[in-house]
Parts: C-alpha cells; structure tokens; sequence
C-alpha cells in the first residue's frame, strides 16, 4: 500500500490504492466489479472528460483525466487477477503499437502531411487486423458500442479509403441521395408500414451522416452543437414563461413558438452560429 498522506503520488502509487481496494478487506464495492460491470463507468467517464475539454475548465479536465485513468488500471488490476494481462503488458502494447504505427517518426517512411499519415495508419491496422483475426473487412474494427451517428462516420470513411465514395467536392450527389432517402420515407410514412418507416428513416439519418462528411463537418458534433442550442433555448422559453406566471403546459403552441422565437433572438449567434 501506498503511504496515506503524501505531498504527490505517481503511477506506482495508483497501481497501489487499487490493490488495496481489491485485496481482502478493501472495498466491498470495488471487490465485487467485474470487467463486464466496468463497462458503463468507461462510458461515462469518457463522455465526462470530453464535457470537461469542451468547457475549457483545466481543474476539471485534470480530474477527468484521472477518472479515465482509473478505468484503465481498474480493469488491469482485474485482469491481473485472472491471469490475463497487466499494466505492464497494456504499457508495452500501447509502446510498440505508437512507434510501428509511425514510421515516419521512428523508421525510415517520408510522409508530406497529415492525410498521408492518415492513410499509412489505416494501411498498418489493416495490416495488424490481417495477423491478428480473419476479419479482413475494411469495416473490422470499428466499435459497435460507438454513437451511432459517428459509427456511420467511421464506417463511410472506410468505404470511402476502399474507393466506395463520390468524390471529394461533389456536394450535388450527395445532397441528391439525402432527398431520396427523404423522398422513400414519406412515401412509407404516408403509406402506414411503421416498420419500412423506421428503416428508411435509419437510411435518411445515413445519408445525412455522409452529407455531412462532405461538408468536412463531423455529425456528432454537429448534433451535439444543436443539442446544446436547444437546451439554452428551452430555458429562455421557460424562465420568461414562469416569470410571467405561465403554465407552459396549458399555453397554445402558437404562444410557444413566440416565446421560442424570443429565445432565439437572444441567443443569436449561439456557439458562434447563427439561429435556425
């Protein structure tokens, strides 16, 4: 065990803590954890940090790092355990991984700018996924748990590498496809196949995920900008509503929309975008 009161820890000490929780008499909690039970807390955790970037709140960010970090030695720590693997084994692969994936760096490969690294990487993991399993698919390897609207992303990005796309700077075609899609689901819509709908509207959600890649415009981020200018929004709409003692409730959609569209008069220019 680490000693309790010390002025810094270092990694040592954190690989320490977490033996301790494990061991016998540490934390019930922490004992009981599994790989498996671990998996939400690496969600949350990430998403936390990417909050803490997006905020600009260095303290914050520091922390979130932290909690990350803890993930990784929680499941090194269980892993260890069971005779798997251990931090010394993660550190090792995640070393020789970073100097053959840039050889450009630490061998002898001329690179001209970012996009050619870009593509020797993907060349390499191609590689490395061709030894490692027989998934040869330019798709293996992309996370199923992803968002949704980035897994698209990543998936068109690879049809894209194999020549699967149109091309780049050809917004027309693109734009084209998304009214089909739009054009497939109100014909379904109106025809009442709820099933067909849900597909077609899945189709119209990719469409749009390729669109947007055209536009050089990451779609999660996109939706997550929109998110964010709704929910400030929203809040205008019902302070004003509450501060003129307004049940939003009982008020008609036509009262609403005046008070939405005061919102987003005062939040013009929000996320240094203009209102829709």
């Amino acid at each position: 065990m680490p000693e309790l009161q010390k002025e810094t820890y270092g990694f040592d000490d954190l690989l320490g803590v977490m033996a301790g929780l494990r061991a016998p008499g540490g934390c019930p909690w922490d004992a009981e954890q599994t790989l498996d039970s671990l998996r939400r807390y690496i969600l949350e955790e990430a998403h936390e940090l990417t909050e803490a970037i997006e905020d600009g709140d260095a303290p914050h960010i520091c922390e979130e790092c932290g909690d990350v970090l803890l993930q990784v030695v929680f499941i090194a720590t269980i892993a260890k355990e069971q005779g798997l693997f251990d931090i010394g084994d993660i550190l090792s692969g995640i070393c020789r991984k970073l100097i053959t994936r840039h050889p450009h760096v630490f061998g002898d490969v001329s690179v001209e700018n970012a996009s050619e690294v870009g593509r020797n990487w993907e060349r390499i993991k191609a590689s490395e996924r061709a030894v490692r399993e027989s998934d040869a698919s330019a798709m293996a390897g992309i996370p199923r748990s992803l968002p949704a609207l980035l897994r698209a992303y990543r998936i068109q990005e690879r049809a894209a590498k194999k020549g699967f796309d149109w091309q780049p700077g050809e917004l027309k075609p693109v734009r084209e496809k998304v009214l089909e899609e739009l054009g497939e689901l109100r014909t379904e819509v109106e025809g009442g196949d709820g099933e067909s709908s849900r597909e077609e509207l899945g189709d119209l959600f990719f469409a749009l995920v390729n669109l947007s890649r055209h536009m050089g415009v990451n779609p999660e981020q996109a939706l997550h900008d929109a998110n964010a200018k709704f929910d400030a929004r929203f809040r205008l709409v019902e302070a004003r509503a509450q501060e003129d003692g307004l049940d939003m409730e009982k008020m008609p959609l036509e009262e609403l929309d005046a008070l939405w569209v005061k919102a987003k008069e005062r939040l013009k220019g929000f996320n240094n975008k203009g209102g829709n």
